[in-house]
């Protein structure tokens, strides 16, 4: 997980020397991009809690899981970069809520994938069982178990936090910009920080690989569905796509890092809003466009809601 600001201790940028029309110029590139996403997002959580076929079936639950975490993190990153480029500071507290709710959506994206992963197998290796093992209860105990993983990561790097002296700051206003890193306070912190992601998203490959590896075998058999087996393949394959997005994100303040020793301040400052837009932004806008046009369910019903809303936005501009 990573946000974007400045990713490391005791290092100021000087952003002044960037032009009024460039930080506009990145505003509006940025933002406009994350509110029509955040809109396509909003139009298909409203899709899948509209229809009771997707409310009782149990892998829209499990996408209407995931695309909640994807938004709200969306969200976050926004808010981040926007604060980044307008050089504002936050207090400790507040910066570390806005970090909490970012991380904690963070872990649930490749969790929930996991579980997506686990009932497509399902699905296709043991069809018979399928609707006795899927069921609405145990996804709902799924999800609950999603957040709370989540939640006890976030709790124990709020424990780690406890080590720093808060006591020995003059204030609790950051000197520097808010983002995860800044507030990785402490050399345990930063190594369990780099454990757990490790360790997420080499266990969730793991899932996903096999459940894949599970669904190949399971087609050679003649007594399961072609059909089926090949869809089921072709979606966990968008999973594991999905997860190498995810992952793309933890490298982001690494190479920021390794930008600003090798490149001048004006070029750093133009790659970092850049490389936002390409490993931050871009990835977390395509998981809607992904199911939202890909599921021949959804899509008919999405296209007609965002045709119905066209011609009022027009209206209205």
């Amino acid at each position: 997980m990573s946000f974007v600001s400045q990713p490391w201790s005791n290092i100021s940028i000087e952003f002044d020397d960037v032009g009024l029309l460039e930080r506009m110029t990145t505003f509006a590139l940025s933002t406009i991009p994350s509110c029509v996403f955040l809109f396509i997002n909003g139009t298909i959580l409203f899709t899948l809690r509209s229809k009771s076929v997707f409310r009782d079936t149990c892998r829209y639950i499990l996408l209407f899981n995931l695309l909640i975490a994807d938004t709200a993190q969306l969200a976050v990153c926004q808010v981040l970069f926007l604060l980044s480029v307008c050089r504002i500071t936050l207090t400790y507290p507040v910066c570390g809520m806005l970090t909490v709710l970012g991380i904690l959506t963070n872990v649930i994206s490749p969790l929930t994938l996991m579980v997506m992963s686990l009932e497509r197998c399902v699905a296709v290796c043991l069809p018979l069982r399928h609707a006795m093992i899927v069921t609405i209860r145990n996804t709902r105990l799924a999800i609950i178990a999603v957040w709370t993983s989540s939640s006890l990561h976030n709790i124990f790097r709020v424990i780690l936090l406890l080590d720093f002296p808060f006591e020995d700051l003059d204030s609790l206003q950051m000197r520097d910009l808010c983002s995860e890193l800044t507030m990785l306070l402490g050399s345990r912190s930063k190594m369990y920080d780099n454990a757990f992601t490790g360790f997420l998203f080499v266990s969730a490959a793991i899932v996903i690989i096999s459940s894949y590896v599970g669904v190949i075998i399971a087609a050679r058999s003649a007594s399961t569905g072609k059909a089926s087996a090949l869809k089921a393949r072709k979606t966990l394959m968008l999973h594991l796509v999905q997860l190498c997005l995810s992952l793309s994100s933890t490298i982001y303040n690494p190479m920021l890092i390794a930008l600003i020793k090798i490149v001048q301040t004006v070029v750093f400052l133009r790659l970092h809003k850049f490389l936002y837009v390409l490993i931050i932004l871009f990835p977390k806008c395509l998981s809607s466009l992904i199911y939202g046009l890909r599921d021949q369910t959804i899509r008919p019903i999405l296209l007609s809601l965002l045709e119905f809303v066209s011609p009022f936005q027009s209206f209205v501009l």
